[in-house]
């Protein structure tokens, strides 16, 4: 499908939504009807083992064959299941358009569960569905593309609690527009493609959502002045040589664009608010990465910063090559392109480059906390509640000096447990570890006094008694104990294995 094809109208949504639910067209549909081997290959833009499960005509398989599959059906097999679709308002509305005794999809339209079991949907470009090995079914500079791992990560680390507005820059098919629209009053949606908003229309109308503001401009340039309790980028964050697509080139040098969105949102924060990116960054030579992403934080915010992976320069432009295509053209041209990328990486010093998360929080605190860190082990989604709780222990930790800390009481989190590692049959471990079961899915090496002190925190006694309790057990001066060990506690609230029982939290 061309860029330059004019996009269904979304005048009759609901009725479109009604006649997709009524057929099962849903996220719990598709699996019952393709099975989990199949459903699983459709995330991976792999089509055979759908097609075969569709080979029955019926209400659902037609749909799939036409939204997901993107091929043609026989008209009157459409006309003939009244379940299926008002076939003629579809076709009057451009989501279909009929060719001979054929119908086709205009767009994809895919089903997509939200957090509380909603069934949504999600619109883009034919052949657009992220995942395959392939790469994007189109080369067009203006291509829109639906869900993919990015999205849903972002997705699923969002901060969800109730806001009166939300901003989603670099809105694209609109998945977490449509998200925010869930737990915010007021929904701002940009993108410098204008497509990407009418595709954020269609599938804010298709998923029965409230209408978003949409905007058309980069970064924060269309919304001037305006604050917001929440704001929201899966930005254009690929570091390239050259402008070529837009959801992912963001058209300046290295890691700029991120660095730029990043810096200029904390001025668009109302206090308390939330701004969080998936971005990329250079790994500079003579540089420590996360200096340089210490720098990216705006005035008057906290933030975690977290690394998920690194590519050397290579394996990146590999990734990006087969992204848009290019494996599939001639080896010359495919050559010329990954020269291209590796110039640019040189010309730059660029040894690696970084992928991950970033949040902001507005605080105007005197002594912001900057966390950066890496943590490329698996994660428990979603994080939206560990990363509020996150910052509300970074509150705790600012107001309570090693004094306060001392008269907090705490309570080991649920589902930490406790392991010891040491040799066969031997009297003492060689030493103990934490582990979180949940969210981060941390663990930490603990001495004797930390795993007996996390072991009795219950919110009953202050952390000094327990320290008092422990040094009486271990014959060590209580007041030694007690000078050495808050730096262990704060590390262990920190990373949440502590949290304060009720009442001593600062939220």
């Amino acid at each position: 499908m061309s860029t330059s094809t004019r996009l269904p109208s979304p005048d009759h949504a609901a009725g479109f939504r009604a006649a997709l639910l009524a057929a099962g067209f849903t996220a719990d549909g598709l699996l019952d009807l393709l099975g989990a081997p199949a459903y699983a290959a459709l995330a991976r833009s792999e089509t055979v083992p759908a097609l075969r499960a569709t080979r029955e005509d019926g209400p659902l398989a037609l749909l799939v064959r036409l939204f997901l599959l993107q091929r043609p059906v026989p008209y009157d097999a459409l006309v003939a299941e009244p379940a299926v679709l008002p076939v003629e308002q579809a076709l009057a509305d451009g989501w279909l358009r009929r060719e001979g005794d054929e119908v086709r999809a205009t767009v994809d339209v895919r089903p997509y569960g939200g957090p509380d079991g909603e069934d949504w949907f999600i619109v883009s470009d034919l052949g657009c569905a992220v995942g395959g090995a392939g790469g994007i079914g189109s080369r067009d500079e203006g291509v829109v593309l639906g869900v993919g791992g990015a999205s849903t990560t972002l997705a699923g680390i969002t901060v969800r609690t109730p806001v009166g507005s939300a901003l989603d820059l670099g809105t694209g098919s609109g998945i977490q527009a449509l998200h925010a629209a869930q737990h915010a009053t007021r929904v701002t949606a940009t993108d410098v493609n204008p497509r990407a908003l009418e595709f954020t229309r269609l599938t804010l109308a298709l998923s029965g959502a409230p209408e978003a503001e949409l905007l058309t401009g980069s970064l924060f340039e269309p919304v001037g002045d305006a604050t917001y309790d929440l704001i929201v980028s899966n930005p254009p964050f690929v570091i390239s040589p050259a402008a070529r697509l837009t959801y992912r080139d963001g058209g300046m040098g290295g890691d700029d664009l991120c660095r730029t969105l990043v810096q200029q949102a904390g001025q668009h924060l109302n206090p308390g608010g939330y701004a969080q990116f998936l971005a990329n960054w250079q790994h500079v030579e003579g540089e420590d990465w996360k200096d340089r992403l210490r720098s990216w934080v705006p005035q008057g915010c906290d933030a975690w910063i977290v690394q998920r992976e690194v590519q050397d320069v290579t394996q990146y432009a590999e990734l990006w090559l087969r992204d848009a295509g290019d494996h599939r053209t001639d080896p010359e041209v495919y050559a010329e392109h990954y020269a291209a990328w590796l110039e640019e990486f040189e010309a730059r010093k660029t040894k690696a480059v970084g992928f991950g998360w970033i949040t902001l929080r507005r605080t105007d605190a005197a002594e912001p906390s900057v966390v950066v860190e890496e943590w490329p082990h698996p994660v428990e989604q979603p994080l939206g509640e560990t990363v509020r709780a996150h910052f509300a222990r970074q509150d705790f930790l600012r107001a309570h000096d090693d004094a306060a800390l001392l008269e907090g009481r705490f309570r080991l989190v649920a589902e930490v447990v406790q392991e010891q590692v040491g040799a066969p049959g031997a009297e003492d471990p060689e030493h103990v570890v934490l582990r979180q079961h949940r969210g981060m899915r941390r663990a930490t090496k603990v001495d004797t006094v930390g795993a007996g002190f996390a072991g009795v925190c219950d919110g009953s006694l202050t952390a000094g008694r327990i320290l008092d309790a422990i040094a009486q057990l271990i014959q060590e001066d209580p007041v030694v104990l007690r000078d050495r060990t808050p730096e262990a506690i704060r590390l262990l609230v920190e990373q949440g294995f502590l949290e304060p029982a009720a009442g001593e939290a600062v939220m």
